[in-house]
């Protein structure tokens, strides 16, 4: 479904990524981890269009979508949750989720989108004419996650979904995250939260200083003992 080759990813003459390459499987639930400061929000923003690569190819489908316009990335597909939700505050909850299906294919079917969406997170169901400013971290994350999914997206990427929230937020977080991929959404999910998110991927990878180091199950990473003292902090 995707896959990534080579990239190379620069702020000015900063490098940012080096030579990254990986593969995700339709269906498939793929989690990046890594210490702060590794490039997981680097890579993340440019698998959905927002920065553009100085080198490399990703391919989506078969086809290279390296430089597309972001807004056709979103056409292809890929819907993004950024880190630190980016909702309009004075919108309500339910404009908030509807900027989310706003390309032909996806409005059709917004109303089916919409109930999905509040089965998923139904304590939306309550708030959705409240401004997204005045929700909860948690409850913004389930609109900023709602909104992604209104696109209808084949593939769903996550940056640092668990940031700035309660533990028992951040459980029912990937508890959704979980049930969205088992309904056929393929995931990449980046995240600092080693434990749940090692918990609910198929496959992981480690970035460190914008480098894939090691690549496996969560079973297979967590065995390896300089992986866990040294990426995972485990």
């Amino acid at each position: 479904m995707l896959e990534v080759r080579d990239l190379h990813v620069a702020y000015g003459p900063a490098p940012a990524l080096w030579g990254v390459s990986f593969t995700l499987q339709p269906r498939e639930l793929l989690c990046v981890v890594g210490p702060n400061g590794a490039g997981k929000t680097t890579l993340i923003n440019t698998l959905a269009g927002v920065l553009r690569a100085r080198s490399g190819r990703i391919d989506f489908d078969g086809r290279d979508i390296s430089a597309l316009p972001p807004h056709r990335w979103c056409e292809a597909g890929i819907a993004l949750v950024p880190e630190g939700r980016r909702l309009f505050g004075s919108m309500s909850v339910l404009e908030n989720l509807e900027i989310g299906s706003l390309l032909p294919a996806a409005k059709a079917k917004r109303a089916q989108s919409l109930q999905s969406v509040l089965a998923l997170f139904p304590a939306l169901k309550v708030k959705l004419d409240q401004p997204a400013g005045e929700l909860s971290g948690g409850q913004q994350q389930m609109v900023a996650i709602g909104r992604a999914l209104m696109a209808r997206p084949r593939l769903l990427l996550l940056d640092e979904p668990s940031l700035g929230l309660s533990p028992l937020i951040v459980s029912e977080m990937f508890n959704a995250i979980r049930r969205v991929n088992a309904e056929g959404t393929a995931v990449l999910l980046v995240e600092q939260n080693v434990s749940m998110a090692l918990g609910v991927a198929d496959r992981a990878y480690v970035l460190e200083q914008g480098r894939m180091v090691a690549e496996g199950t969560p079973d297979e990473l967590m065995q390896r003992d300089e992986i866990r003292r040294a990426y995972l902090g485990v």
